[in-house]
C-alpha cells in the first residue's frame, strides 16, 4: 500500500481519569495538548482533546477512541481549524508502533478540502514529549 503522510501529532499528556473494573471492561480518559508538524497543516491542538481508551476484562482487546480540534495555518498560509476523531486499537505485536487507528478529519480549509472524505490510517509513536501519531493519506 502506497501513502503520504499528511501531518504529525505531537501530544502531550495532561490528565487521566480511570475505571478499574474487575467484572468488566476497563476505561481511561486522558486529556492532551500537544502541535501538529507537516507539510500540509501546522498548528496547536485547542484545549478540550480527549481519548478514551477501553480495555477487556482479559486483556483481549484495548480500543481507543480520540476527538480533538486543532488550529494553524494549512500550506497555502491560510488559517483554518481542523477536527479529529480517531479510533483504533491497540496492538502489542507492533514493532516500533503503540498503535494502528483510521483517523476522519473535518476541516474548514478550501486548500486541505480533499482531507474531508479521504481515506486515512495512522501510527501512534512513542516519543520523548509523549507520543506522535503520524497520519497517512493512502494514495
Amino acid at each position: 500500500m502506497d501513502v503520504e503522510e499528511i501531518l504529525t501529532v505531537h501530544v502531550q499528556i495532561e490528565n487521566t481519569i480511570k475505571l478499574n473494573n474487575n467484572d468488566g471492561d476497563s476505561v481511561i480518559m486522558i486529556t492532551f495538548k500537544g502541535h501538529v508538524t507537516g507539510d500540509y497543516f501546522k498548528g496547536e491542538i485547542l484545549d478540550g482533546g480527549v481519548d478514551t481508551q477501553i480495555m477487556g476484562r482479559f486483556d483481549d482487546r484495548h480500543t481507543l477512541s480520540a476527538r480533538y480540534m486543532l488550529e494553524g495555518k494549512d500550506y497555502t498560509g491560510e488559517p483554518c481549524k481542523m477536527y479529529i476523531e480517531n479510533n483504533g486499537s491497540v496492538n502489542n505485536k507492533l514493532k516500533n508502533g503503540l498503535f494502528r487507528s483510521y483517523p476522519k478529519i473535518i476541516t474548514n480549509s478550501k486548500a486541505l478540502a480533499f482531507l474531508n472524505d479521504d481515506i486515512l490510517v495512522a501510527e501512534g509513536l512513542p516519543a520523548a514529549s509523549g507520543l506522535d501519531i503520524n497520519i497517512y493519506k493512502i494514495k
